[in-house]
């Protein structure tokens, strides 16, 4: 039997809003003003998945250059190396590049505002070892310590891995910013967004199918990892 041969299939904006209109039994042409209602909502759906756990397509490693003495990094202090798009950082090193074919990295214990408010010297120097994430509009990362004079410059590194913002809509003509596997689930919840608005009397049930979607979708996003389970072993008296 023959097949295509391809795997390019994708759906651009105006694609998506026809299919979600088609499920609320809205078929025919679609004035301006529903075009544009659509694709707000498709950018509020974007919006909500941010509160959906970490999708991994928006995942990616920054590399930051350490400040002897500074403790905040953020886009304003650094728009080259510093992402504008962080949603949250997600696990972070630092890196002593010094000899470049055998660099050395060290992990960075990730801390709350509390901990990080309890700490009684933030401007304390040394070797970095825990970081905290202000999860404001626009993000900042501060470290303690901050880097010192043996762990500052060119060939030192705060390196993070971030969770990005999913891209907006923009033009009709765009491919949403979701991988292929996302593409039911897109369509299913901005069906069930514009059914609010549209077709009130099948709302519920289109809800039930985009979050069905959803799941199945978040799950098959998982990372795949070998699972070891190790005994407890006690030692002492067994009498």
């Amino acid at each position: 039997m023959a097949t295509s041969g391809t795997t390019s299939f994708d759906l651009d904006i105006d694609e998506a809003i026809e299919e979600a209109y088609e499920r609320c039994g809205l078929g025919g042409t679609r004035s301006g003003y529903q075009l544009r209602s659509a694709r707000r909502s498709l950018n509020l759906l974007l919006s909500e998945w941010g509160n959906r756990g970490v999708h991994l397509w928006k995942v990616d490693l920054a590399n930051v250059p350490l400040v002897l003495g500074q403790a905040e990094y953020n886009f304003a202090n650094d728009p080259t190396n510093f992402p504008n798009t962080i949603s949250d950082v997600l696990e972070a090193y630092v890196r002593n590049n010094t000899t470049s074919t055998a660099p050395v990295d060290i992990s960075l214990s990730k801390i709350d505002r509390s901990a990080y408010a309890a700490l009684p010297n933030k401007l304390s120097q040394g070797t970095p070892s825990q970081y905290y994430v202000q999860r404001t509009k626009n993000p900042s990362i501060f470290l303690y310590q901050t880097p010192g004079s043996n762990f500052s410059g060119a060939n030192y590194q705060l390196k993070f891995y971030y969770m990005s913002r999913i891209e907006d809509a923009g033009a009709y003509t765009n491919n949403p910013d979701v991988v292929y596997r996302f593409l039911p689930c897109l369509v299913s919840g901005l069906s069930y967004f514009l059914s609010i608005k549209y077709s009130p009397q099948k709302t519920e049930q289109l809800r039930l199918f985009y979050e069905d979607e959803l799941q199945r979708a978040l799950t098959e996003d998982g990372e795949r990892t070998s699972l070891f389970i190790s005994p407890k072993t006690y030692y002492g008296d067994t009498t």
